[in-house]
């Protein structure tokens, strides 16, 4: 029985890092076990050029614990004003690692997001041509559609069209949560990577829905149905290089998840590689658990892999604080609802 692995050092594909009081709070968590992380642009006002992201950058390298190796790669948030000169010199400087779509109302502060995608055209054009990935939060937000449908919708009427439009643009599917991603995926040639979280691997729709609202499970894209999760769970365990770890970590005060109309997201960033362990190695697959967390991403972002290594031990169940403090409030760990045996050194 496997005891101990080694890894190269993760990174996190998809993080949210927030700013003033929770960014402090939270970024020590991801810097502990990641060497690099995509930060979502999503802020309050959002970041949307350059200056915004150089600035944000700023924010997170202050707030860094000493000593701390760690790497924010910084995204800009699209919008249909986005203009494709600033986003060019953004990264060709190095600046910005990706550009970040969320369809207008889809999640968290996601007001000032694309409604009109002809809109943007332009822009994605012009990634296509420097290189720049695009992030895609995969979700359209008509009423009409049923929420555990959006995924599989956007795909069809979005994403497909946009990628055959504008063929050479380099996509990534954030968060992935249906059969029907990981099989477009799948099923597409090079160009096109797909992340998956650790609750999307760990949990359905029951383990949020039965027995209780349970709040601290509630993100979007929603849980799905159990075959969705086994999908996901399938693609992240099978070694293909196009699936790779965004924690889609998402912080939020205690109060605003335990509200009336609860905040979404998962605030899995102290526990995800302990999650992950135990997740790959119920499958029977740890053996392709760096490949998730620590190669495949780096590939797709023409990247290199980081020389740091990790290493995971099994041993007595994972004791860990429920809660941090967060400026006047408390964010709440993601709790898995299970033991965890892999300690993180």
């Amino acid at each position: 029985m496997t005891h101990t692995l080694t890894l190269a050092r993760p990174d996190d594909w998809h993080l949210h890092l927030r700013d003033g009081a929770m960014l402090k709070a939270v970024l020590p968590e991801t810097a502990r076990h990641f060497a690099r992380a995509i930060v979502m642009p999503n802020l309050v006002p959002p970041v949307v050029t350059g200056a915004d992201a150089e600035s944000y950058r700023a924010r997170i390298m202050a707030a860094l614990p000493e000593g701390a190796g760690f790497t924010p790669l910084m995204t800009l948030y699209l919008t249909e004003d986005t203009d494709p000169d600033d986003l060019a010199a953004a990264h060709a400087a190095g600046l910005i690692t990706a550009v970040k779509l969320y369809p207008a109302g889809a999640t968290t502060n996601s007001a000032s997001g694309v409604s009109n995608f002809e809109n943007v055209r332009p822009v994605l054009e012009r990634m296509a041509e420097i290189g720049c990935p695009l992030c895609v939060h995969g979700e359209v937000t008509d009423r009409e559609i049923d929420i555990f449908d959006r995924e599989a919708v956007f795909i069809d009427r979005i994403l497909d069209p946009i990628r055959k439009s504008v063929p050479g643009l380099k996509v990534v599917m954030e968060h992935i949560t249906t059969k029907n991603a990981a099989d477009y995926v799948k099923d597409n040639a090079a160009g096109l990577a797909a992340t998956i979280t650790v609750q999307h691997l760990m949990l359905d729709r029951n383990d949020m829905l039965v027995g209780g609202m349970r709040p601290h499970y509630y993100c979007l894209p929603i849980l799905k149905r159990r075959e969705h999760r086994e999908a996901l769970l399938a693609a992240a365990t099978s070694g293909d290089a196009r699936y790779f770890l965004g924690t889609d970590s998402a912080p939020h005060p205690t109060h605003a998840k335990e509200a009336e109309c609860c905040a979404a997201g998962c605030f899995t960033a102290p526990i995800a590689l302990s999650c992950l362990a135990e997740v790959f190695e119920a499958a029977g697959a740890l053996d392709k658990l760096e490949g998730f967390t620590s190669l495949h991403g780096p590939a797709f972002y023409g990247l290199p892999v980081n020389d740091a290594k990790i290493t995971l031990t099994k041993g007595a169940p994972l004791t860990f604080d429920k809660s941090l403090p967060a400026g006047e409030h408390t964010v709440t760990v993601f709790d898995p609802g299970m033991p965890l045996h892999w300690h993180v050194s």
